[in-house]
């Protein structure tokens, strides 16, 4: 057992069973949230394993819900009816802008070279004539999803600080619908460029070690070989697991403690959980997003 387990047995030693303190109710299920980036089925398929984890862990159901976008996980949360989701950094600053108390991030994805973080990756068909995000210019350009952080807050800020308005520099801007959809948008020629995500460690060929490309190379959605990467963001912090703050303090110790051991117990399950090839997951803390949120703060205010 890890380290972790110390922290979260002092924290555990104040409670007893699956109670609340506020309600002095024990929980009878716990809901999973999963977000957006890939197809329901395959979200459900990839995460049964932990899923039927947390559930032995914890002895009561649990369920994985699938919505169709970020803010359905996002509103889930804010409105207690998900007690846990793996969130990307502006998903979870639009969380602690709307209600700080929601949720606390507890763990993230430590990648094989022992980095926290990953990129937002600008990408285009190999046979476009596309190969630089300059090149791309006057072209149709997806982003994945408005609440994603690799998938359009990051890449649409250093974008429109490089090139201005992205509707002035891009001829067309859309929405996919998720970093799924995009990259399968790009590959079949829906449109011209877009941006979704990736650790950068490992070959492009294979969908680089862990990231949206990998799980659609893996997936048999795209040949690697087809596309070409145009643009890389700056490093983005990983996103944070979160859990409901109201959670009984046990419930949140047991589920953490599993997520935290899952590379060492079940290398499958990890596997799926993070996407791809990843080191371990690692705890953080809300500091780990405070640039994040002041981002997002500013976005939100200038709309």
């Amino acid at each position: 057992m890890k380290p972790l387990a110390l922290a979260l047995a002092a924290a555990t030693a104040l409670t007893s069973g699956l109670i609340s303190a506020a309600s002095a109710q024990p929980i009878t299920g716990f809901n999973l949230g999963i977000m957006g980036g890939e197809n329901a089925q395959d979200r459900m398929t990839s995460n049964e394993c932990y899923r039927a984890a947390i559930e032995a862990q914890l002895g009561v159901p649990v369920k994985v819900f699938t919505p169709a976008d970020y803010d359905g996980v996002i509103q889930g949360l804010l409105g207690g009816t998900l007690d846990m989701a793996w969130l990307g950094a502006s998903g979870y600053a639009k969380i602690h802008l709307t209600d700080p108390e929601a949720v606390e991030p507890v763990l993230t994805k430590q990648n094989m070279d022992g980095s926290t973080g990953y990129y937002a990756i600008g990408f285009a068909r190999k046979d476009s004539g596309i190969a630089s995000i300059e090149d791309a210019r006057g072209k149709s350009f997806a982003f994945a999803e408005p609440n994603s952080t690799s998938g359009y807050l990051v890449p649409g800020a250093e974008l429109a600080e490089t090139h201005g308005k992205l509707e002035d520099f891009f001829g067309q801007v859309r929405f996919a619908g998720g970093h799924e959809q995009a990259i399968i948008g790009v590959a079949n020629g829906d449109f011209d460029a877009g941006v979704s995500w990736a650790d950068g460690l490992g070959d492009w060929e294979d969908g680089y070690n862990s990231g949206a490309f990998r799980k659609a190379a893996d997936a048999g959605l795209v040949e690697m070989n087809d596309l070409v990467e145009i643009w890389k963001s700056k490093l983005i912090p990983e996103g944070p697991m979160v859990l409901r703050k109201a959670l009984p303090q046990e419930v949140k110790d047991k589920v953490t403690q599993l997520t935290a051991d899952l590379h060492e117990t079940d290398k499958d399950c990890a596997y799926g959980v993070a996407h791809g090839e990843a080191m371990d997951f690692v705890p953080v803390t809300h500091d780990a997003y405070l640039g994040v949120v002041a981002a997002r703060k500013l976005q939100e205010t200038a709309q």
